[in-house]
């Protein structure tokens, strides 16, 4: 390796290929696509999963069973740690409220509060799930939860 060519020809700001610019530029008629051909025109692109006319992989493998993941809740998940961080003791916790803290960020149909971290300050928590773990910690800490009825938000 020779120490002054290390960085010859390394660029940090590279400009952008000009193609359709004149035979003079090396990328002009057919601007580096080739000569006909599905990949010369314009749309071309391969899908994904396309393995060249030949019968694809996914079509090739046999699929068995039913998958109910399409029809299951998506569920939002808090921690009891988290809750002890982001709220004063006393406080009524609600999903709305969960939301505003940005607990929560995405859409959901049922919100499940674990177990995960330390619970010191007494709480009132309305959610659809609560974990076995949770239950114990709020109710160690002398605070109570909610089940709010499945399909409610």
């Amino acid at each position: 390796m020779i120490l002054n060519d290390v960085h010859v020809g390394i660029q940090r700001q590279k400009n952008r290929k000009r193609i359709g610019r004149g035979s003079g530029s090396g990328h002009g008629k057919t601007s580096g696509r080739g000569h006909k051909g599905f990949f010369s025109r314009s749309g071309s692109s391969r899908r994904r999963g396309f393995h060249g006319g030949q019968m694809p992989l996914f079509r090739r493998v046999a699929k068995r069973g039913f998958n109910n993941n399409f029809f299951a809740p998506d569920v939002a998940v808090v921690n009891v740690g988290e809750l002890n961080e982001s709220f004063e003791t006393g406080t009524e916790i609600t999903p709305s409220m969960l939301m505003e803290k940005g607990l929560i960020r995405t859409k959901y149909d049922e919100l499940k509060v674990l177990g995960d971290g330390e619970l010191s300050k007494q709480f009132r928590i309305s959610a659809h799930r609560f974990s076995s773990s949770a239950e114990q910690k709020i109710t160690a800490a002398g605070g109570s939860f909610e089940r709010i009825p499945t399909g409610a938000v």
